[in-house]
């Protein structure tokens, strides 16, 4: 298949540039890939949408400041974006430009407001897939703690300002974890509150984490024109004991519905299951296409998505691309808010039966 047949015209105000005033009011396009039906409810509604003693699967993945501003040595700007720790002080990055900074150069990382100096950003080595290895320095060699001090949350580019003080709340999950490198938001899982999260689980819900540090696999813009021809990039992901025993037994007979809170869960649980058992960790470049048949989650819940992305190729695969084209222009014929901040789409029936498979 071809990247434009992924395209959809998107009124550029339906971007939506800061959150909800509440985290659970959000808009909910309810769209059953079985029936081809589709309804309007709340992210408030989830609870009666799905049945009790569902098992729910979020990303707890925390977000970085990984976002880093920069002063090259002959006063020009630039940016990098740090991807991973590789310990002491060596993170893998993208920079930009990247043509000024290669292997040798160092640039001093800045306040974006103040100017400022912060640190010391050294590129020692030009790795696969353009990016770069680097060190970042202060007083001595900086870790994710460090960094998290002198960093801004990487917010998506479609988003115009730069991170402030409502992002640093709302960027972030609820449930998000103390651990984890992503550097972007699992979206979806930013419409949960506790108390939302307490009623699931006051109708026998089950709350099971796992864990996929969110780089550039899952927003990396496709450039060539096939899909078979755009290469994922590779993202780490954990799953817990816990939740491992839990969806293992679950998967094998089918006794309780899957829900996948955004499309990171369900690519991990997807990259993870090999029909009998869970990766507890790893890596996945899974790029999920249409054709491509669940194994794992039932339903899913995700925000809507960027024209010609990934991830409406992952929405398209679960509804078919005919129904997926049909309910983006629904939502946008009924102005729901779109992309990280925006509302919510809860795919019902994701997973072909027992009898279709």
């Amino acid at each position: 298949m071809l990247r434009s047949d992924f395209h959809f015209d998107l009124p550029p105000e339906l971007i939506a540039q800061h959150p909800t005033p509440a985290r659970d009011g959000a808009r909910l396009l309810v769209v059953d890939a079985r029936t081809g039906q589709w309804s309007h409810r709340t992210i408030r509604d989830l609870p009666a949408l799905i049945p009790a003693g569902s098992i729910w699967v979020p990303n707890d993945v925390r977000v970085r400041h990984a976002r880093l501003f920069l002063r090259r040595s002959g006063g020009g700007a630039g940016e990098a974006l740090l991807l991973c720790s590789l310990g002491s002080g060596e993170f893998k990055a993208l920079v930009r430009p990247g043509a000024r900074l290669k292997p040798g150069s160092a640039a001093t990382v800045v306040d974006p407001v103040s100017g400022a100096p912060l640190a010391r950003i050294e590129v020692l080595e030009t790795l696969p897939e353009g990016l770069r290895r680097v060190r970042v320095r202060g007083d001595h060699n900086l870790d994710w703690d460090a960094i998290d001090r002198i960093g801004r949350l990487p917010l998506p580019p479609y988003i115009d300002h730069l991170a402030e003080a409502e992002d640093e709340t709302r960027y972030q999950t609820v449930f998000a974890a103390s651990e984890g490198e992503a550097v972007a938001a699992p979206t979806a899982g930013l419409h949960f509150t506790p108390a939302l999260i307490a009623t699931l689980q006051g109708r026998g819900c089950a709350w099971q984490p796992v864990r996929l540090h969110v780089g550039l696999g899952t927003f990396r813009p496709m450039t060539a024109d096939r899909l078979e021809d755009h290469a994922m990039h590779e993202e780490r992901f954990e799953i817990s004991e816990t939740t491992a025993a839990r969806l293992e037994s679950t998967f094998q007979e089918r006794s309780r519905p899957v829900v996948c809170v955004g499309t990171t869960s369900l690519r991990t649980l997807e990259g993870a299951w090999d029909g009998s058992h869970l990766q507890r960790q790893g890596a996945t470049r899974l790029f999920i296409t249409p054709g491509y048949g669940l194994r794992t989650a039932d339903h899913l819940l995700t925000n809507f998505h960027l024209p010609e992305s990934t991830l409406f190729v992952l929405v398209s695969a679960l509804l078919g691309l005919d129904l997926a084209r049909a309910a983006y222009a629904e939502a946008v014929r009924e102005r729901y808010r779109f992309f990280s901040y925006g509302d919510a789409m809860l795919i019902l029936n994701a997973r072909p039966s027992t009898d279709q498979r």
